[in-house]
């Protein structure tokens, strides 16, 4: 199993929307790890670790919330964090 761990910014109507919730529910559906936070500027971050198919997996489950329009992302990839066992909301 080949983890790498993503520093992502989500853009759009993202806030408000069960965009964090969802991503807590599909990271732990799958395995991955990190953290999902609300930014004052109206996007979303996250860092997750895992599989580029469980990150693709979390990311596709967000996208198909009801009122979630993720109308840009940026990411890049970022050391990983031993030892992190969960995902959650910060």
């Amino acid at each position: 199993m080949n983890k790498i761990r993503k520093q992502i910014v989500f853009y759009g109507v993202v806030q408000g929307v069960g965009f964090r919730y969802r991503a807590c529910h599909a990271a732990d559906a799958v395995g991955a790890t990190g953290w999902v936070r609300n930014e004052y500027d109206g996007s979303v971050s996250m860092e997750i670790q895992g599989t580029e198919e469980q990150i693709d997996a979390v990311i596709q489950s967000v996208e198909r919330g009801r009122y979630v329009l993720i109308e840009k992302m940026s990411v890049r990839t970022i050391p990983l964090i031993e030892g992190e066992y969960s995902f959650r909301e910060r």
